[in-house]
């Protein structure tokens, strides 16, 4: 059982470029599971929305344009490759205590002058845009995090991202009802490199 498993993995690494995210945090565990580790595709579009029941946005205010798509930018964006990042999600509250991002979808956003705007406007100043171009989705690489808050991409090209993923939280962010806590940063990747980079905020 444990050789066809092995075998099963082999095949996958070789056609796809991505292992399932939970066997690769713990290898010991041979269950496999659908692949989360991939590219997106028409069923990821929300993901990057502007969610009105998360607390990072100011949805009284007029949506925010989007500048056009630029295409030229992301035509010379590599989708294959071979480095990998991972790390833990997770928002630290007013005692100094981890809250841990279990079982929750994070991706990767090329840093271009299209997702600049977005970390600008949507993520630091918590201002609503309007919907991301269809086009963008062709760049996105998502994976999931396990109970632990760990996570990792495979197969990421070298280049420069938005690390992006939520958090939901309850009664230890001080609200009644839960909000779905947004958290994002840089990280650059080269070659056959391996980053290790937390996602991690402070709760305001």
């Amino acid at each position: 059982m444990f050789k066809k498993t092995a075998i099963t993995i082999a095949i996958l690494i070789l056609y796809t470029g991505c292992v399932p995210n939970d066997l690769a945090i713990t290898p010991s565990d041979t269950k496999t599971k659908k692949d989360k580790n991939s590219w997106a595709d028409s069923t990821n579009v929300d993901d990057t929305q502007d969610n009105d029941n998360s607390i990072d946005e100011k949805s009284s205010e007029a949506p925010i344009k989007r500048i056009p798509f630029p295409q030229s930018e992301y035509h010379y964006l590599a989708k294959k490759g071979k480095a990998t990042i991972k790390g833990k999600v997770y928002l630290v509250d007013a005692y100094e205590q981890a809250i841990l991002g279990k079982n929750t979808r994070l991706y990767l956003n090329p840093i271009t002058s299209y997702s600049k705007q977005w970390y600008k406007q949507s993520y630091l100043s918590r201002k609503k845009m309007q919907k991301a171009d269809k086009r963008l989705f062709n760049y996105l690489k998502f994976t999931s995090s396990n109970k632990d808050g760990l996570f990792a991409f495979y197969g990421v090209p070298s280049g420069s991202y938005y690390l992006v993923g939520t958090v939901p939280c309850k009664e230890q962010c001080g609200y009644d009802e839960a909000v779905s806590i947004r958290v994002a940063t840089e990280v650059t990747v080269r070659d056959n490199e391996v980053v290790e980079r937390d996602l991690s905020k402070k709760i305001d």
